[in-house]
């Protein structure tokens, strides 16, 4: 992959998870010679421009004698790698190191070739920066985690190599590279940006779109478990709401279940509403994925440092990660959404006085035997976290530096409170899967084709519960089988 160019959800995973190999096109390069050039002629001229030769953040005021230049960024760098916490999961630093070369790539950050090429031989050789889950305000973008990639580019810090914590600077001896030597800009153009915020973002939508088909898999196995009738689905109903994911969810869920013998099989009047609404309701989680995936890539796409350079230095804030944050909560809820609706299904399941003939919590010999009866508790315990977890980080800002920062967007925190929850969503619908197939093979009659092929491939890995054992693997597998794509 040549970075400098427009990049995809789906290069950012190609490189944060399945490693691709990375080049800086010949372009990028040239835009990079000519930016770096100009902050060299605003060094020799002595004009005073914020980051090259100033103070950072409230200290924007202080001016830097010229022989001390290189000095301040490497200071820079290492004062703010003042992360805590946790190490942030190696994709997502991956993927930010990715952004933050694709980003320098524009020509617009005042720095060499050579710092997007360390970021680049870092990714093709394996070197990953331990980076500290706190730390990002997301403004002035991820500073914190962004200047803990930037030590280990410098030679110090931590890195995992080869599946090694290791020093920083045994991490560039292993991986035979030299450490970088920071000029005028580069540190600040290394720790100013959304980049982390934006990798955790575009692994939040890769996964979120598929574990949205998933729920609708999920969905209709419980449809075919619980006699459903298939009238909601009928396309007249969502053509009268012509919302586009209500509109994709429902003929998502009629191409699931077609050829199903178990819709309609039994006279009622109508059915609750997680069934009766589900395309209204998964619709709507599509239309926030839809949404959110429009503004992570343009964010992959952008140049997200302070200052830029064009004809002259501009100092503005691209920096501040308010868009991502925004999308992120949005995201978070919606799949919690998705989870409730599949943890109220679940509940329908295990209810003999709803589910419509099938034994209590599916369990072989009620009473003796408990059946998925605790599996639903867990499910209840996934959603009832994830609806804490939808409190907005984009709400919150709180200032620093001395209140010249006096707004901030929080991202970061977004991102992370986003990925927990599309994990426990995984869950939750995992089991639906699990109690909704053991329902359909309870039945007499054939499924639809979707659900068939769901249940071919769960029950290759996932036998049918006959006897109470424990639900844990099971569960486990499933999610495995999801995270792989395998439904």
């Amino acid at each position: 992959m040549r970075i400098g160019g427009r990049l995809s959800v789906a290069d950012v995973v190609s490189v944060a998870r399945d490693r691709g190999h990375v080049a800086l096109s010949v372009a990028a390069r040239e835009r990079m010679a000519r930016s770096s050039a100009h902050v060299a002629r605003i060094v020799e001229s002595g004009e005073r421009v914020y980051g090259v030769n100033t103070g950072f953040g409230a200290l924007a005021d202080v001016s830097i004698p010229a022989d001390r230049l290189v000095e301040l960024q490497r200071s820079l760098v290492r004062s703010h790698a003042s992360g805590a916490g946790e190490p942030l999961p190696e994709e997502a630093v991956r993927g930010a190191m990715l952004l933050a070369a694709n980003s320098f790539g524009k020509g617009l950050s005042g720095v060499r070739p050579a710092v997007a090429q360390s970021l680049i031989a870092f990714l093709n050789r394996g070197v990953t920066p331990l980076v500290p889950e706190h730390g990002s305000l997301g403004a002035s973008g991820d500073l914190a985690p962004l200047a803990h990639i930037a030590l280990v580019l410098i030679g110090e810090g931590e890195a995992i190599v080869q599946r090694r914590r290791v020093s920083g600077k045994q991490a560039l001896r292993i991986a035979r590279l030299k450490p970088l030597t920071l000029r005028p800009k580069e540190g600040l153009a290394l720790v100013n940006g959304t980049h982390v915020s934006a990798s955790m973002a575009a692994l939040a939508v890769h996964d979120a779109a598929a574990l949205l088909r998933q729920a609708h898999l999920a969905a209709a196995a419980s449809f075919e478990a619980l006699l459903a009738h298939r009238a909601p689905l009928d396309s007249r109903i969502h053509r009268a709401r012509p919302h586009r994911g209500q509109q994709e969810s429902a003929a998502l869920l009629r191409s699931l279940l077609q050829g199903s013998a178990l819709l309609d099989s039994v006279p009622h009047v109508q059915d609750p509403y997680s069934l009766r609404c589900a395309p209204q309701v998964l619709g709507a989680s599509l239309a926030a994925l839809h949404h959110a995936t429009r503004v992570v890539e343009t964010e992959l796409n952008s140049v997200t440092d302070n200052p830029l350079f064009f004809d002259g230095a501009l100092s503005g804030g691209n920096f501040h990660g308010q868009p991502l944050a925004l999308v992120l909560d949005y995201l978070a809820i919606a799949l919690a959404e998705a989870a409730s609706i599949a943890e109220r299904r679940v509940a329908l399941l295990m209810d003999k006085h709803h589910s419509r003939g099938l034994p209590a919590f599916l369990a072989g010999n009620p009473g003796r035997e408990s059946g998925f009866m605790v599996a639903h508790y867990t499910a209840a315990s996934l959603v009832s976290e994830s609806k804490i977890l939808c409190h907005p980080a984009s709400v919150d800002s709180i200032p620093t530096s001395a209140g010249q920062e006096d707004h901030v967007s929080m991202s970061l925190v977004a991102g992370r409170k986003c990925l927990r929850v599309l994990e426990n969503t995984r869950s939750v619908v995992a089991i639906e899967l699990l109690a909704a197939l053991q329902g359909v093979e309870l039945r007499d009659g054939k499924p639809g084709r979707g659900v068939s092929a769901a249940l071919r491939n769960i029950r290759r890995d996932v036998p049918p519960l006959r006897r109470d054992r424990s639900l844990a693997p099971d569960i486990e597998k499933v999610r495995g089988l999801m995270r792989a794509g395998r439904l």
